[in-house]
Protein backbone atom coordinates (compact mmCIF):
# COMPACT_ATOMS: atom_id res chain seq x y z
CA UNK A 1 0.00 0.00 0.00
CA UNK A 2 2.68 2.38 -1.06
CA UNK A 3 -0.23 5.54 -1.16
CA UNK A 4 -0.38 5.05 2.36
CA UNK A 5 1.84 7.10 4.94
CA UNK A 6 1.18 6.61 8.95
CA UNK A 7 -0.77 7.98 11.44
CA UNK A 8 2.42 9.94 12.65
CA UNK A 9 2.61 12.54 9.04
CA UNK A 10 -0.61 12.89 8.96
CA UNK A 11 -3.71 13.90 11.27
CA UNK A 12 -7.53 13.94 10.30
CA UNK A 13 -8.84 17.43 9.59
CA UNK A 14 -11.97 19.25 10.90
CA UNK A 15 -13.80 20.05 7.79
CA UNK A 16 -17.60 19.24 8.68
CA UNK A 17 -19.72 22.09 10.59
CA UNK A 18 -22.99 21.78 12.07
CA UNK A 19 -25.05 20.94 8.96
CA UNK A 20 -22.84 18.32 7.75
CA UNK A 21 -22.94 16.74 11.32
CA UNK A 22 -26.64 16.58 11.78
CA UNK A 23 -27.25 15.16 8.05
CA UNK A 24 -24.82 11.95 9.54
CA UNK A 25 -27.33 12.02 12.54
CA UNK A 26 -30.66 11.69 10.23
CA UNK A 27 -28.99 9.64 7.55
CA UNK A 28 -27.23 7.01 9.59
CA UNK A 29 -30.58 7.20 11.55
CA UNK A 30 -33.64 6.97 8.98
CA UNK A 31 -33.48 4.49 6.65
CA UNK A 32 -33.86 0.59 7.47
CA UNK A 33 -35.39 0.64 10.49
CA UNK A 34 -38.27 3.17 9.98
CA UNK A 35 -38.45 1.77 6.96
CA UNK A 36 -38.56 -2.30 7.72
CA UNK A 37 -39.37 -2.80 11.57
CA UNK A 38 -43.12 -1.26 11.83
CA UNK A 39 -44.14 -5.24 10.30
CA UNK A 40 -42.72 -7.01 12.51
CA UNK A 41 -43.84 -4.43 15.39
CA UNK A 42 -47.34 -5.07 14.16
CA UNK A 43 -47.12 -8.80 14.65
CA UNK A 44 -45.33 -9.13 18.03
CA UNK A 45 -47.35 -6.34 19.32
CA UNK A 46 -50.71 -6.73 17.88
CA UNK A 47 -52.35 -3.17 18.55
CA UNK A 48 -51.46 0.38 17.18
CA UNK A 49 -51.43 2.18 20.00
CA UNK A 50 -48.35 -0.44 21.43
CA UNK A 51 -46.96 -0.16 18.03
CA UNK A 52 -47.04 3.76 18.87
CA UNK A 53 -45.91 3.77 22.52
CA UNK A 54 -42.76 1.52 21.34
CA UNK A 55 -41.30 4.43 19.27
CA UNK A 56 -42.42 7.42 21.54
CA UNK A 57 -40.41 5.00 24.66
CA UNK A 58 -37.77 4.29 21.82
CA UNK A 59 -37.42 8.30 21.34
CA UNK A 60 -37.03 9.12 24.55
CA UNK A 61 -34.38 6.46 25.49
CA UNK A 62 -32.30 7.73 22.14
CA UNK A 63 -33.05 11.30 23.43
CA UNK A 64 -31.80 10.47 26.86
CA UNK A 65 -28.17 8.77 25.35
CA UNK A 66 -27.80 11.88 23.16
CA UNK A 67 -28.05 13.88 25.69
CA UNK A 68 -25.76 11.64 27.84
CA UNK A 69 -23.29 11.41 24.73
CA UNK A 70 -23.11 15.40 24.25
CA UNK A 71 -21.51 15.66 27.52
CA UNK A 72 -19.15 12.72 27.09
CA UNK A 73 -18.10 13.97 23.71
CA UNK A 74 -18.09 17.49 24.76
CA UNK A 75 -15.05 16.53 26.94
CA UNK A 76 -13.23 14.07 24.60
CA UNK A 77 -14.06 15.76 20.77
CA UNK A 78 -12.18 12.82 19.35
CA UNK A 79 -12.92 10.41 17.10
CA UNK A 80 -13.78 7.16 18.20
CA UNK A 81 -16.79 7.19 19.91
CA UNK A 82 -17.68 4.61 22.68
CA UNK A 83 -13.95 3.19 22.05
CA UNK A 84 -12.99 6.32 23.69
CA UNK A 85 -15.43 6.83 26.54
CA UNK A 86 -14.88 3.21 27.71
CA UNK A 87 -10.92 3.11 27.32
CA UNK A 88 -10.89 6.47 29.59
CA UNK A 89 -13.23 5.08 32.50
CA UNK A 90 -13.15 1.94 32.42
CA UNK A 91 -9.13 1.00 31.18
CA UNK A 92 -8.12 -0.26 27.70
CA UNK A 93 -9.55 -3.35 27.58
CA UNK A 94 -13.05 -2.15 27.28
CA UNK A 95 -12.04 0.35 25.09
CA UNK A 96 -11.14 -2.50 22.84
CA UNK A 97 -14.14 -4.55 23.04
CA UNK A 98 -16.16 -1.80 21.84
CA UNK A 99 -14.75 -1.04 18.76
CA UNK A 100 -14.14 -4.95 18.54
CA UNK A 101 -17.90 -5.41 18.76
CA UNK A 102 -18.47 -1.87 17.00
CA UNK A 103 -16.94 -3.43 14.45
CA UNK A 104 -19.04 -6.49 13.49
CA UNK A 105 -22.47 -5.33 15.44
CA UNK A 106 -22.08 -1.62 14.99
CA UNK A 107 -21.23 -1.00 11.65
CA UNK A 108 -20.54 -3.96 9.62
CA UNK A 109 -23.70 -5.97 10.64
CA UNK A 110 -25.98 -2.51 10.09
CA UNK A 111 -24.54 -1.75 7.26
CA UNK A 112 -25.12 -5.68 5.69
CA UNK A 113 -29.08 -4.71 7.44
CA UNK A 114 -29.17 -1.90 5.23
CA UNK A 115 -28.08 -2.96 2.00
CA UNK A 116 -30.73 -6.26 2.83
CA UNK A 117 -33.41 -3.87 3.65
CA UNK A 118 -32.10 -2.04 -0.09
CA UNK A 119 -32.50 -4.94 -1.93
CA UNK A 120 -35.93 -6.10 -0.24
CA UNK A 121 -37.66 -2.90 -1.46
CA UNK A 122 -36.38 -3.31 -5.03
CA UNK A 123 -37.36 -6.84 -4.49
CA UNK A 124 -41.09 -5.29 -4.16
CA UNK A 125 -41.28 -3.64 -7.58
CA UNK A 126 -38.79 -6.69 -8.94
CA UNK A 127 -40.05 -9.88 -7.45
CA UNK A 128 -37.07 -11.35 -8.51
CA UNK A 129 -34.93 -9.99 -6.47
CA UNK A 130 -36.98 -10.62 -3.52
CA UNK A 131 -36.09 -12.91 -0.25
CA UNK A 132 -37.54 -16.01 -1.84
CA UNK A 133 -35.31 -15.95 -4.90
CA UNK A 134 -32.64 -17.37 -2.76
CA UNK A 135 -31.34 -19.96 -4.44
CA UNK A 136 -29.26 -21.39 -1.36
CA UNK A 137 -29.73 -21.57 2.21
CA UNK A 138 -28.40 -23.38 5.51
CA UNK A 139 -28.21 -23.11 8.71
CA UNK A 140 -24.89 -23.10 11.35
CA UNK A 141 -25.90 -23.08 15.18
CA UNK A 142 -28.88 -21.50 14.97
CA UNK A 143 -27.98 -19.15 12.11
CA UNK A 144 -29.19 -18.96 8.66
CA UNK A 145 -27.22 -17.94 5.54
CA UNK A 146 -29.02 -17.53 2.42
CA UNK A 147 -27.38 -17.18 -1.23
CA UNK A 148 -29.62 -15.61 -3.77
CA UNK A 149 -30.45 -12.63 -6.04
CA UNK A 150 -31.15 -9.77 -2.85
CA UNK A 151 -27.55 -10.84 -1.31
CA UNK A 152 -25.77 -10.54 -4.74
CA UNK A 153 -27.38 -6.85 -4.86
CA UNK A 154 -26.43 -5.94 -1.13
CA UNK A 155 -23.08 -7.08 -1.41
CA UNK A 156 -23.50 -4.84 -4.64
CA UNK A 157 -24.20 -1.86 -2.91
CA UNK A 158 -21.47 -2.41 -0.03
CA UNK A 159 -18.77 -3.04 -2.55
CA UNK A 160 -19.64 0.41 -4.21
CA UNK A 161 -20.17 2.34 -1.40
CA UNK A 162 -16.68 1.27 0.20
CA UNK A 163 -14.82 2.39 -3.41
CA UNK A 164 -16.53 5.59 -2.37
CA UNK A 165 -15.64 5.94 0.86
CA UNK A 166 -12.17 5.58 -0.48
CA UNK A 167 -12.09 9.13 -2.12
CA UNK A 168 -12.62 11.47 0.77
CA UNK A 169 -14.23 12.77 3.51
CA UNK A 170 -15.26 15.81 1.70
CA UNK A 171 -16.78 14.02 -1.36
CA UNK A 172 -18.75 11.38 0.52
CA UNK A 173 -19.90 14.65 2.93
CA UNK A 174 -21.44 16.60 -0.08
CA UNK A 175 -23.21 13.51 -0.99
CA UNK A 176 -24.12 12.24 2.31
CA UNK A 177 -25.59 15.96 2.07
CA UNK A 178 -27.80 15.12 -1.21
CA UNK A 179 -28.93 11.95 -0.12
CA UNK A 180 -29.99 12.92 2.89
CA UNK A 181 -31.69 16.14 1.20
CA UNK A 182 -33.29 13.43 -0.92
CA UNK A 183 -34.36 11.63 1.58
CA UNK A 184 -36.23 14.40 4.13
CA UNK A 185 -38.02 15.40 0.71
CA UNK A 186 -39.04 11.81 -0.03
CA UNK A 187 -40.56 11.30 3.84
CA UNK A 188 -42.38 14.83 3.44
CA UNK A 189 -44.14 13.95 0.40
CA UNK A 190 -44.46 10.32 1.80
CA UNK A 191 -46.26 11.78 4.58
CA UNK A 192 -48.13 14.46 2.90
CA UNK A 193 -49.21 13.11 0.04
CA UNK A 194 -50.33 10.12 2.12
CA UNK A 195 -52.88 12.19 4.54
CA UNK A 196 -54.28 14.10 1.57
CA UNK A 197 -54.60 12.48 -1.67
CA UNK A 198 -53.67 8.70 -0.67
CA UNK A 199 -56.36 6.42 -0.20
CA UNK A 200 -56.40 5.11 3.31
CA UNK A 201 -58.52 4.98 6.20
CA UNK A 202 -58.63 6.08 9.62
CA UNK A 203 -60.15 2.97 10.53
CA UNK A 204 -56.83 1.04 10.50
CA UNK A 205 -56.00 2.47 14.16
CA UNK A 206 -59.25 0.62 15.44
CA UNK A 207 -58.73 -2.98 14.79
CA UNK A 208 -55.97 -5.07 16.22
CA UNK A 209 -53.90 -8.09 14.80
CA UNK A 210 -53.38 -11.53 16.11
CA UNK A 211 -49.78 -11.51 17.64
CA UNK A 212 -47.46 -13.71 16.22
CA UNK A 213 -45.32 -13.66 19.18
CA UNK A 214 -46.28 -16.29 22.51
CA UNK A 215 -44.21 -13.87 24.75
CA UNK A 216 -45.95 -11.86 27.76
CA UNK A 217 -46.86 -8.67 26.40
CA UNK A 218 -44.19 -6.56 28.48
CA UNK A 219 -41.46 -9.02 27.86
CA UNK A 220 -42.40 -9.11 24.18
CA UNK A 221 -41.78 -4.89 24.39
CA UNK A 222 -38.24 -5.05 25.86
CA UNK A 223 -37.28 -7.66 23.30
CA UNK A 224 -39.11 -5.43 20.44
CA UNK A 225 -37.36 -2.39 21.62
CA UNK A 226 -34.50 -4.19 20.35
CA UNK A 227 -35.93 -3.65 16.69
CA UNK A 228 -37.14 0.17 17.48
CA UNK A 229 -33.29 1.25 18.98
CA UNK A 230 -32.50 -0.22 15.75
CA UNK A 231 -34.71 2.12 13.92
CA UNK A 232 -32.93 4.69 16.07
CA UNK A 233 -29.60 3.34 15.56
CA UNK A 234 -26.81 6.41 15.17
CA UNK A 235 -28.20 9.17 17.13
CA UNK A 236 -24.80 8.62 18.60
CA UNK A 237 -23.52 9.40 14.77
CA UNK A 238 -21.70 12.46 14.73
CA UNK A 239 -19.90 11.42 17.90
CA UNK A 240 -17.68 8.58 16.07
CA UNK A 241 -16.35 11.86 13.08
CA UNK A 242 -15.19 14.48 16.59
CA UNK A 243 -12.34 15.16 15.58
CA UNK A 244 -13.39 16.25 11.90
CA UNK A 245 -15.90 18.53 13.56
CA UNK A 246 -15.61 22.10 13.13
CA UNK A 247 -16.24 23.58 17.01
CA UNK A 248 -16.72 20.14 18.25
CA UNK A 249 -17.99 21.63 21.65
CA UNK A 250 -21.00 23.94 20.07
CA UNK A 251 -21.46 21.63 16.93
CA UNK A 252 -21.67 18.07 18.52
CA UNK A 253 -24.50 18.23 21.15
CA UNK A 254 -26.75 20.64 18.98
CA UNK A 255 -26.34 17.75 15.79
CA UNK A 256 -26.97 14.75 18.35
CA UNK A 257 -29.87 16.51 19.70
CA UNK A 258 -32.04 18.00 16.87
CA UNK A 259 -31.19 14.99 14.80
CA UNK A 260 -32.47 12.35 17.53
CA UNK A 261 -35.49 15.20 17.86
CA UNK A 262 -36.06 15.53 14.52
CA UNK A 263 -35.66 11.65 13.60
CA UNK A 264 -37.85 10.95 16.24
CA UNK A 265 -41.23 13.11 14.73
CA UNK A 266 -40.29 12.06 11.15
CA UNK A 267 -40.87 8.30 12.68
CA UNK A 268 -44.25 9.23 14.35
CA UNK A 269 -45.33 10.63 11.47
CA UNK A 270 -44.70 7.74 9.07
CA UNK A 271 -46.14 5.36 11.60
CA UNK A 272 -49.03 7.08 11.33
CA UNK A 273 -49.18 7.11 7.85
CA UNK A 274 -47.99 3.46 7.25
CA UNK A 275 -50.92 2.38 9.76
CA UNK A 276 -53.28 5.07 7.96
CA UNK A 277 -52.41 3.21 4.73
CA UNK A 278 -52.48 -0.53 5.40
CA UNK A 279 -54.00 -2.87 8.44
CA UNK A 280 -51.78 -3.98 11.07
CA UNK A 281 -52.77 -7.00 10.10
CA UNK A 282 -52.06 -7.02 6.58
CA UNK A 283 -48.77 -5.56 7.37
CA UNK A 284 -47.53 -8.62 9.69
CA UNK A 285 -43.68 -9.68 8.92
CA UNK A 286 -43.22 -7.03 5.82
CA UNK A 287 -40.64 -5.80 5.68
CA UNK A 288 -40.79 -3.14 2.12
CA UNK A 289 -43.80 -2.11 4.89
CA UNK A 290 -42.61 1.84 2.70
CA UNK A 291 -43.72 0.45 -0.11
CA UNK A 292 -46.87 -1.97 1.04
CA UNK A 293 -48.33 1.35 2.19
CA UNK A 294 -47.76 3.28 -0.96
CA UNK A 295 -49.34 0.50 -2.96
CA UNK A 296 -52.67 0.87 -0.85
CA UNK A 297 -52.21 4.53 -0.49
CA UNK A 298 -51.43 5.07 -4.16
CA UNK A 299 -51.22 2.48 -5.96
CA UNK A 300 -48.70 0.38 -8.20
CA UNK A 301 -47.23 2.55 -10.35
CA UNK A 302 -46.71 5.21 -7.58
CA UNK A 303 -45.87 2.74 -5.20
CA UNK A 304 -43.03 1.52 -7.32
CA UNK A 305 -41.61 5.18 -7.76
CA UNK A 306 -41.93 5.33 -4.04
CA UNK A 307 -40.42 2.04 -3.50
CA UNK A 308 -37.33 3.23 -5.71
CA UNK A 309 -36.85 6.61 -3.36
CA UNK A 310 -37.18 4.82 -0.34
CA UNK A 311 -34.87 2.22 -1.40
CA UNK A 312 -32.34 5.17 -2.44
CA UNK A 313 -32.82 6.36 1.37
CA UNK A 314 -31.74 3.54 2.58
CA UNK A 315 -28.29 4.08 0.56
CA UNK A 316 -27.72 7.18 2.45
CA UNK A 317 -28.05 5.26 5.59
CA UNK A 318 -25.55 2.71 4.42
CA UNK A 319 -23.43 5.45 3.56
CA UNK A 320 -23.44 7.01 6.67
CA UNK A 321 -22.38 3.49 8.65
CA UNK A 322 -19.30 3.27 6.08
CA UNK A 323 -18.01 6.65 7.10
CA UNK A 324 -18.13 6.91 10.56
CA UNK A 325 -17.58 3.10 11.31
CA UNK A 326 -13.50 3.40 10.08
CA UNK A 327 -13.12 5.91 12.14
CA UNK A 328 -13.33 4.08 15.27
CA UNK A 329 -11.00 1.97 14.19
CA UNK A 330 -8.61 4.33 13.11
CA UNK A 331 -8.79 5.70 16.39
CA UNK A 332 -8.49 2.26 18.27
CA UNK A 333 -5.38 1.36 15.90
CA UNK A 334 -3.85 5.05 17.02
CA UNK A 335 -3.70 3.29 20.19
CA UNK A 336 -2.59 -0.15 19.04
CA UNK A 337 -5.86 -1.43 19.79
CA UNK A 338 -6.77 -2.53 15.91
CA UNK A 339 -4.45 -3.81 12.91
CA UNK A 340 -1.46 -0.64 12.58
CA UNK A 341 -2.95 -0.65 8.86
CA UNK A 342 -6.14 0.84 9.85
CA UNK A 343 -4.32 3.78 11.40
CA UNK A 344 -2.20 4.93 8.18
CA UNK A 345 -4.31 7.82 6.55
CA UNK A 346 -4.15 8.39 2.53
CA UNK A 347 -2.05 11.31 1.72
CA UNK A 348 -4.45 12.35 -0.93
CA UNK A 349 -7.91 11.49 0.46
CA UNK A 350 -6.83 11.93 4.57
CA UNK A 351 -9.20 8.89 5.30
CA UNK A 352 -8.15 5.26 6.95
CA UNK A 353 -8.70 3.46 3.64
CA UNK A 354 -7.38 -0.17 5.10
CA UNK A 355 -10.26 0.20 7.37
CA UNK A 356 -12.51 1.24 5.12
CA UNK A 357 -11.37 -1.92 3.12
CA UNK A 358 -11.96 -4.04 6.37
CA UNK A 359 -15.61 -2.80 7.19
CA UNK A 360 -16.58 -3.50 3.74
CA UNK A 361 -15.31 -6.74 3.38
CA UNK A 362 -17.07 -7.95 6.98
CA UNK A 363 -20.59 -6.23 5.64
CA UNK A 364 -20.44 -7.95 2.53
CA UNK A 365 -19.88 -11.64 4.30
CA UNK A 366 -22.72 -10.29 6.23
CA UNK A 367 -25.34 -9.61 3.65
CA UNK A 368 -25.57 -13.44 3.35
CA UNK A 369 -27.57 -14.00 6.59
CA UNK A 370 -30.62 -13.39 7.87
CA UNK A 371 -32.35 -10.00 8.50
CA UNK A 372 -34.46 -10.37 11.63
CA UNK A 373 -31.43 -12.48 12.98
CA UNK A 374 -28.71 -9.67 11.84
CA UNK A 375 -31.32 -7.17 13.99
CA UNK A 376 -31.51 -8.79 16.98
CA UNK A 377 -27.90 -8.94 16.73
CA UNK A 378 -27.41 -5.59 16.39
CA UNK A 379 -29.60 -4.35 19.10
CA UNK A 380 -28.37 -6.50 21.78
CA UNK A 381 -25.05 -5.42 21.32
CA UNK A 382 -25.19 -1.77 20.82
CA UNK A 383 -27.61 -1.53 23.96
CA UNK A 384 -25.05 -3.22 25.69
CA UNK A 385 -22.09 -0.74 25.38
CA UNK A 386 -24.17 1.91 24.60
CA UNK A 387 -25.43 1.14 28.70
CA UNK A 388 -21.75 0.97 29.25
CA UNK A 389 -20.57 4.00 27.78
CA UNK A 390 -23.22 6.03 29.34
CA UNK A 391 -22.64 4.53 32.94
CA UNK A 392 -19.39 5.63 32.24
CA UNK A 393 -20.86 9.87 33.11
CA UNK A 394 -20.46 8.38 36.79
CA UNK A 395 -17.20 8.16 36.75
CA UNK A 396 -16.07 11.04 34.84
CA UNK A 397 -18.41 13.46 37.18
CA UNK A 398 -15.82 12.52 39.48
CA UNK A 399 -12.76 13.99 37.68
CA UNK A 400 -11.93 17.43 38.05
CA UNK A 401 -12.17 19.52 35.26
CA UNK A 402 -15.20 17.57 34.00
CA UNK A 403 -17.23 20.09 31.64
CA UNK A 404 -21.02 19.28 32.52
CA UNK A 405 -23.64 19.81 30.09
CA UNK A 406 -26.49 21.36 31.67
CA UNK A 407 -29.29 19.32 30.30
CA UNK A 408 -28.07 16.00 31.71
CA UNK A 409 -27.73 17.71 34.94
CA UNK A 410 -30.99 18.64 35.46
CA UNK A 411 -32.31 16.35 38.17
CA UNK A 412 -29.19 14.38 37.69
CA UNK A 413 -29.12 11.32 37.62
CA UNK A 414 -32.34 10.83 36.29
CA UNK A 415 -31.64 11.15 32.64
CA UNK A 416 -28.86 8.74 32.31
CA UNK A 417 -30.56 6.29 35.24
CA UNK A 418 -33.34 6.42 32.84
CA UNK A 419 -31.46 5.04 29.90
CA UNK A 420 -29.40 2.19 32.08
CA UNK A 421 -32.66 0.90 33.67
CA UNK A 422 -34.77 0.43 30.53
CA UNK A 423 -30.80 -0.74 28.69
CA UNK A 424 -30.63 -3.18 31.49
CA UNK A 425 -34.51 -4.74 30.82
CA UNK A 426 -33.97 -4.73 27.50
CA UNK A 427 -30.42 -6.87 27.77
CA UNK A 428 -32.12 -9.12 30.10
CA UNK A 429 -35.44 -10.24 28.25
CA UNK A 430 -33.03 -10.74 25.35
CA UNK A 431 -31.44 -13.18 26.78
CA UNK A 432 -34.42 -14.71 28.03
CA UNK A 433 -36.52 -14.94 24.76
CA UNK A 434 -33.46 -14.58 22.11
CA UNK A 435 -30.53 -17.29 23.41
CA UNK A 436 -29.47 -17.92 20.13
CA UNK A 437 -28.89 -14.57 18.90
CA UNK A 438 -27.85 -12.98 22.53
CA UNK A 439 -24.71 -15.85 22.54
CA UNK A 440 -23.80 -14.82 19.34
CA UNK A 441 -23.60 -11.34 20.39
CA UNK A 442 -22.03 -12.68 23.70
CA UNK A 443 -19.63 -14.82 21.77
CA UNK A 444 -18.83 -11.82 19.66
CA UNK A 445 -17.53 -9.88 23.23
CA UNK A 446 -15.64 -13.24 24.51
CA UNK A 447 -13.73 -13.61 21.11
CA UNK A 448 -12.81 -9.91 21.50
CA UNK A 449 -11.13 -10.31 25.21
CA UNK A 450 -9.81 -13.42 23.94
CA UNK A 451 -8.11 -11.65 21.02
CA UNK A 452 -6.78 -8.56 22.95
CA UNK A 453 -4.93 -11.48 26.06
CA UNK A 454 -3.29 -12.66 23.09
CA UNK A 455 -1.88 -9.45 21.80
CA UNK A 456 -0.60 -8.55 25.13
CA UNK A 457 1.20 -11.76 26.06
CA UNK A 458 2.54 -11.04 22.17
CA UNK A 459 3.68 -8.08 22.96
CA UNK A 460 4.79 -9.01 26.51
CA UNK A 461 6.87 -12.12 25.07
CA UNK A 462 8.59 -9.91 21.95
CA UNK A 463 9.86 -7.64 24.97
CA UNK A 464 11.45 -10.57 26.69
CA UNK A 465 13.05 -11.58 23.74
CA UNK A 466 16.97 -10.90 23.55
CA UNK A 467 18.21 -8.28 21.28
Amino acid sequence: MSGIVPNSSLTLQRQLGMWSATALVVSNMIGTGIFTTTGFLAGDLGQPSLVFGIWVVGALFALAGALCYSELGVNFPTSGGEYVYLRQAYGPVWGFLSGWVSFFAGFSAPIAAAALAFAGYLGFIFPSLGQESSTLRWEIGGITWQIGATQALAAGLVLLLTLLNCVGIVLVARAQNVLTTIKVIVIAAFVLLGFFVGQGSWENFSPVAERTSTSPLLQQFAVSLFWVMFGYSGWNAATYVAEELREPHRTLPRALIVGTVAVALIYLALNVVFIFGTPLEMMKGVVAVGALAASRLFGPQVAGLFGVLMALAIVSTVNAMMTIGPRVYYAMAKDGAFLNVAARLSPRSRVPIAAVIFQGSCAMLMTFTSFPQLVTYIGFSLTFFTVLAVSSLFVFRRRPGWQRLRAVSVAFPLVPASYLLVGAWMIYYGLMLRPAISAAAVLTLVTGAAVYYARLRLRDASKELPT
